[in-house]
């Protein structure tokens, strides 16, 4: 039987008992607000949350009267950022991506592949599981987001929708194939992006489901009865809606119409107003609602850096603005969470701390790590983003460490 590891997040641990109290005019659990709150933290661990007056006083104290506490964002679909991409890690590269993505806010992520051939993809997996199980990091005073997991988007999609993946490495469902990769990863393999409509497709779907990996449907032009199929057998969440999907049509309403309204499925959008206009994405947020919904970035190396060429995996892609093109097609952003945030309360008029949900338990729940990640709780890592009101990041703490 195939083995992987429990869900146990190999973040870089802090060692220091020097107690810090950490005071807001605001904190949000996410799924409570605080006012005039605080929260307890000791060797990176939240020890307890709740009303400032409750507290005593402590040597080692941090206030942030006019700013809002919420839990470190997650982003389970990235690529890549500061001018690196997973396919080619490095130590150094993690480093630099992960202390970038920390000052938006992200305190962890889900490194993720692209389609490419069985040899690179089992070389990235074994890199890439390796520096989750060694995350590398800057000194105490400066922590870097690690990634929990991995997330293999492809080779198991549609050729119809295949977007910029390469046609030539995609295909059919293999538990084989599969098995090899988690094997690489060393059961790293956290989630999986698979079209439905595919030769073997539930086979596998109800194989990985039961190895606890999350199976999501994407790249797909699977209609709606092949997505309710998935679905039933195991498939709870979707990759980077209406993009590389079947469009939702009122007498077809294919995948994204099952995806839309199944209330027991988990979403996620690319909210930079540029792969999915705003009206839609108030549509989407409409659909799946504060609990359902997630914001990913789906960034590639270029995040963070000047307009020009970068790399996706095994070719190019030109960026500008917010734009990444290959060969006319979208191929990744350059969004952070951050902004993601912000869009959402600019697009559909969300509070900031339903926003917040969707960037931080929704992605927690969805990977069965909520009880460590994604919200303030005693037990939790004390992984938290400080927040103005209008959402823009002004300190990041990783393990109780500030950046």
């Amino acid at each position: 039987m195939l083995r992987i590891r429990s869900r146990r997040a190999f973040c870089f641990a802090y060692n220091h008992s020097v107690r810090t109290l950490i005071s807001a005019g605001t904190i949000f659990t996410p799924l409570d607000s605080i006012s005039n709150g605080a929260i307890l933290v000791e060797d990176g661990r939240i020890i307890s949350v709740g009303a400032r007056a409750g507290f005593e006083a402590i040597p080692h104290t941090l206030e942030f009267p006019d700013a809002i506490i919420a839990p470190g964002f997650i982003d389970v679909h990235i690529h890549g950022a500061a001018g690196h991409d997973s396919m080619k890690m490095s130590a150094q590269g993690a480093a630099e991506m992960g202390c970038f993505l920390a000052r938006h806010g992200i305190t962890s992520y889900y490194a993720t592949t692209i389609t490419a051939s069985e040899d690179d993809t089992l070389r990235a997996v074994d890199t890439l599981a390796k520096l989750i199980e060694e995350p590398p990091h800057g000194a105490a005073e400066n922590p870097c987001a690690c990634a929990l997991g991995l997330h293999l988007e492809g080779p198991f999609i549609s050729q119809a929708r295949r977007g910029v993946h390469p046609p030539h490495h995609i295909q059919d469902a293999s538990l084989e194939t599969l098995h090899s990769y988690i094997l690489a990863s060393r059961g790293h393999v956290r989630l999986i992006t698979i079209a439905p409509e595919i030769p073997g497709a539930l086979t596998m779907i109800r194989d990985a489901t039961a190895h606890g990996i999350v199976c999501s449907i994407g790249h797909t032009n699977a209609n709606y009865e092949q997505a309710l199929d998935a679905i039933e057998a195991g498939a709870r969440h979707a990759t980077h809606t209406f993009n590389a999907m079947r469009p939702l049509e009122h007498r077809d309403p294919g995948v994204t119409g099952a995806v839309l309204t199944d209330r027991s499925v988990f979403a996620d959008v690319i909210v930079d107003g540029l792969h999915v206009l705003p009206p839609m994405v108030d549509l989407f947020l409409r659909c799946k609602g504060t609990d359902r919904a997630v914001l990913i970035s789906d960034a590639i190396s270029a995040t963070g850096m000047p307009p020009g060429n970068y790399r996706l995996g095994e070719f190019d892609v030109e960026v500008s603005g917010l734009r990444c093109d290959c060969h006319g097609k979208l191929a990744g952003s350059v969004l952070t969470l951050d902004l993601a945030v912000r869009n959402v309360m600019q697009f559909a008029g969300w509070k900031l701390q339903d926003a917040v949900r969707i960037a931080s338990i929704n992605p927690a729940r969805l990977l069965g790590i909520e009880k460590k990640k994604g919200q303030l709780l005693p037990g939790a890592d004390a992984d938290l983003v400080v927040l103005s009101a209008k959402g823009d990041v002004l300190r990041t703490f990783i393990g109780g460490q500030g950046i």
